[in-house]
């Protein structure tokens, strides 16, 4: 996490003041290629949480795989999450619990694809660049449904269209597979849209989700599962 960060970008006391934070983040966002030379290391993120979790538990995973996808690095946090659960601000439930993930990985990625949207949001401001502004590192948005907007790809993998929303493009449906739903790509920080489907096309393996989404998303399940009570023996 970088040393400068507003807490109130992590901690916001109420909504309008997490509002406010969104607008003064969105408008820090680098929408453009800001990326280390030579080939990129990607890593995953994604986090598991019920929302009617009493104990509102939020179970983070940070991975960082080689080309050939195998993982180089995996870091988990379980902890409560001090924000509840509104749709339009999980970034504030989440990234302060990634951000404990990336302090402990090792090696750390050039560019994290996140399980969640970037500038594809009602304020233009996902978890993609909330987590991107935060940490200060390249973030990509590749969520699995929209939060705004539309657009529809064609059929064949590799096939993209424009996500529109309020007469402007604020990202990308695109197809990995045939027969499956597309994902939808949006910029988080640091990483132009261009670029950001350039390296999605080329991380995808077959499958729909990118390994390195899987792989994060298998490490938060399984540190979900650590943190389950015992189940009793039956008598």
């Amino acid at each position: 996490m970088l040393p400068e960060t507003p807490p109130h970008w992590l901690h916001p006391p109420d909504i309008a003041a997490a509002r406010a934070a969104q607008a003064e983040m969105a408008a820090r966002l680098v929408v453009t290629d800001t990326l280390p030379a030579g080939p990129l290391r990607l890593g995953g993120a994604d986090v598991s949480n019920t929302r009617f979790d009493p104990a509102r538990l939020v179970h983070a995973a940070l991975v960082t795989l080689d080309p050939a996808g195998a993982v180089l690095a995996a870091a988990t946090e379980t902890r409560r999450a001090e924000f509840p659960y509104i749709p339009g601000y999980l970034g504030f439930r989440e990234v302060p619990a990634i951000a404990a993930c990336w302090d402990r990985l090792d090696p750390k990625p050039d560019v994290i694809l996140v399980d969640g949207q970037g500038l594809a949001h009602p304020r233009g401001l996902g978890l993609a660049c909330h987590l991107g502004l935060v940490l200060g590192v390249p973030t990509i948005g590749v969520a699995k449904s929209l939060l705004v907007g539309q657009g529809e790809p064609g059929p064949d993998p590799g096939d993209t269209a424009p996500i529109l929303w309020k007469g402007r493009a604020v990202g990308a449906a695109l197809r990995t597979r045939r027969g499956a739903r597309p994902l939808y790509v949006s910029v988080g920080h640091r990483v132009s849209l261009g670029t950001a489907l350039a390296l999605l096309r080329a991380a995808c393996d077959g499958r729909r989700v990118p390994p390195q989404i899987r792989a994060a998303h298998d490490a938060a399940n399984a540190a979900r599962r650590a943190a389950a009570p015992p189940v009793p023996d039956r008598p």
